[in-house]
């Protein structure tokens, strides 16, 4: 195995950690990993690279989630987001 020392700075770093974090990567390395794996994929038809412990993670998190009934239905997703679209608005006047 081959081993790359990348220079990130420090904005790009920071962000490339938070999506690491919210996609359930332990570490930004990792991270870098799975988007170079995704990218270089040589048979797009096979999604099964796609399907990382981490991801199977959330996907049955979100399942959990869901069985518990904590979710918003289309109804409730469409207020919530002409709420925080008002709010935004009231933030910024023209």
């Amino acid at each position: 195995m081959h081993e790359v020392q990348l220079q990130l700075p420090d904005q790009l770093y920071d962000r490339a950690q938070r999506r690491a974090v919210e996609a359930g990567f332990k570490s930004v390395s990792d991270y870098i990993r799975g988007i170079v794996t995704d990218d270089l994929a040589v048979d797009s038809e096979n999604l099964d690279h796609l399907f990382t412990p981490e991801r199977l993670a959330l996907i049955d998190k979100a399942a959990d989630e869901v069985r518990a009934g904590q979710f918003f239905t289309a109804e409730e997703a469409d207020a919530e987001l002409a709420r925080r679209r008002a709010e935004w608005r009231q933030s910024r006047p023209a």
